[in-house]
């Protein structure tokens, strides 16, 4: 069993891309549901990649909560965040969330708080000034402005990490406007919720952080509350992981 003290927020980074032997090991502990969904898929690396992204869910709070990960059953809200489903029983209040891009999946792992994290590819060519000045708060917009050509890309995937994040947190989704509120995006500026409407006082409730991740990807997490401490692990391959979680990183103040 993996410890998990109410004060800490555990960050678990692993590859969907596996061999067929491990995928076959992840698909096992899927419901029927769940590989009908990963089957749905038109490509086979898609398929592959879901079986091992929601095996490894499975795998992962198997070993928080001591319970087989085949017999963990899942529900999501109206806007879709995942939660473990309240007829399991469960005598600890664990939340997660989950995110991916790529080959790569990020899981956040924490007792009684409100979570949400995301992952994205950084990607140069993307038309990432022309969403921003549709979508992100006018604060965000100008930030984004003044930046040189060169730092755009970084800013933009720092900002809808953050803006990802966040929504998942609330457990809101796309129903939570991203103009009413609004984050740090500058490379080199901490990542941070400055503003929230219609209650400015909602922003001081959360944590922002960035996550430490592959090299070509950003990723964040935001958590209820302040005072807890980030770890961040790799998840590895096959069925050994580590005894006692994920390294520490540092107090969230």
């Amino acid at each position: 069993m993996l410890p998990l003290p109410p004060d800490e927020v555990h960050v678990w980074t692993a590859s969907r891309d596996a061999a067929d032997e491990a995928v076959g090991a992840m698909r096992a502990l899927l419901t029927d549901d769940e590989r009908r969904r990963a089957d749905r898929f038109a490509f086979p690396h898609d398929r592959r990649r879901f079986a091992v992204g929601r095996g490894l869910l499975r795998a992962i709070l198997g070993r928080y909560l001591a319970r087989e990960p085949g017999s963990l059953r899942f529900v999501a809200n109206a806007h879709g965040k995942p939660g473990l489903d309240p007829r399991l029983d469960v005598d600890i209040p664990i939340r997660f969330n989950l995110a991916h891009s790529g080959p790569w999946v990020v899981y956040a792992v924490t007792l009684g708080r409100e979570i949400g994290v995301d992952i994205e590819r950084i990607r140069p060519d993307f038309g990432g000034d022309a969403i921003a000045g549709r979508f992100f708060a006018p604060g965000e917009v100008a930030e984004l402005q003044a930046l040189p050509d060169e730092s755009r890309p970084l800013a933009f995937f720092h900002g809808w990490t953050r803006k990802e994040a966040y929504i998942k947190a609330k457990g809101k989704g796309l129903a939570l406007p991203l103009d009413q509120f609004e984050v740090s995006l500058a490379p080199g500026r901490p990542a941070a919720l400055l503003a929230t409407l219609p209650d400015p006082a909602e922003a001081a409730r959360w944590s922002l952080v960035e996550v430490a991740t592959e090299p070509g990807f950003v990723a964040a997490v935001c958590v209820e509350g302040h005072g807890w401490t980030l770890r961040l692990g790799r998840w590895p391959e096959g069925d050994e992981a580590p005894a006692e979680g994920p390294g520490r990183l540092g107090v969230v103040e």
